[in-house]
């Protein structure tokens, strides 16, 4: 929960940070149905479904515990617990006891799953390409990461999920130095 002070008078957005606020809303808003679309048509599953068979695929042996991939993919246990079984009824992926800790439960990639990935990747990347990457120049693409560091300094502090996608960066956007 944020406890960021609340001013006693708000300091409202001026032009220039309501239009790059209002841009912002307009591709967050907009993005999420373009991924969904195409993944639902081309692979018959959900952006979150594919998050989930993704973080899995890229997992040691495609397997994670449920509550590792729950914080890999910012879902609650509950709500990974019903895509999971949805995929689980699909042959995508499969649960079972974990070996190490039998309290817990490992979700892992099926064969399935796997040849699902590999079938519905390439429309993924052709769509996040035409809709993300190719409208900008590398300039534009650096700045975008810039963008991003910085703001998930502050929406990602702890870097539950930064730190998943970019392992050599530390919580303030700055490279690691090699221990």
């Amino acid at each position: 929960m944020d406890t960021s002070p609340v001013p006693a008078e708000p300091r409202w957005l001026d032009a220039t940070e309501r239009a790059a606020w209002l841009r912002l809303v307009a591709v967050v808003e907009l993005l999420p149905g373009v991924l969904e679309a195409q993944l639902r048509a081309d692979a018959g599953v959900t952006h979150f479904e594919y998050y989930v068979l993704a973080v899995l695929s890229e997992a040691p042996e495609h397997t994670l515990r449920m509550t590792t991939l729950a914080q890999r993919t910012n879902a609650t246990l509950p709500r990974l617990s019903h895509v999971v079984k949805r995929l689980e009824g699909r042959g995508l992926l499969e649960r079972f006891p974990c070996p190490e800790d039998g309290r817990a439960t490992n979700a892992r990639l099926t064969t399935a799953g796997r040849n699902l990935m590999v079938a519905a990747a390439p429309g993924h990347v052709a769509n996040v390409r035409h809709h993300v990457l190719d409208p900008l120049s590398r300039a534009q693409l650096r700045q975008l990461r810039e963008i991003a560091d910085a703001l998930l300094s502050r929406l990602d502090p702890d870097g539950r999920m930064t730190d998943l996608y970019d392992p050599g960066r530390g919580r303030t956007g700055s490279p690691r130095r090699p221990a």
